[in-house]
């Protein structure tokens, strides 16, 4: 018995095991990182990283607590997702219909960037003068001494 402890004590000393409350916590910085990525489940469209609310909080401590057990970033935004739904995403997954977030506004800026480009185009371009064509010959001499009194008191 004493054999097998003096055992277990030799094997701890020469093999440490990771002890997680030894570890560098992680900071701040490394918190709000991915916070950044979440939105307040209290408030609407304010980023977890600047909300103050009692909820934010929690959710930082608890974002704290997964980095130190070793979560990725990843697999902590999973987390929320699977708790809370795809609204607490800053930035939506891209599947189903959140594909229009993407595809819209560059599609929008290409049109407006379009239309911008032809109407400097048109603006450019000198007006259309109409042709100068030949007075056509007045064949009703009603007409024709009208014509002639006209340009007499020009």
């Amino acid at each position: 018995m004493l054999l097998g402890v003096l055992v277990v004590l030799v094997g701890v000393a020469i093999f440490p095991s990771r002890a997680v409350a030894q570890e560098n916590p992680p900071t701040d910085d490394e918190v709000n990182a991915i916070a950044k990525g979440l939105y307040c489940p209290v408030c609407e469209n304010v980023p977890l990283d600047v909300c103050p609310t009692l909820a934010c909080k929690q959710w930082r401590d608890t974002i704290r607590e997964k980095l130190a057990l070793g979560w990725t970033k990843a697999q902590i935004e999973q987390y929320f997702v699977e708790q809370y739904g795809d609204r607490v995403l800053a930035a939506p997954p891209p599947h189903g219909l959140n594909w229009a977030v993407y595809l819209i506004p560059p599609a929008a800026f290409l049109v407006g960037v379009a239309v911008l480009v032809g109407a400097m185009r048109a603006w450019r371009r000198p007006p259309i003068q109409p042709r100068q064509t030949e007075q056509p010959t007045i064949e009703d001499p009603y007409l024709r001494r009208v014509e002639q009194e006209l340009q007499e008191r020009a």
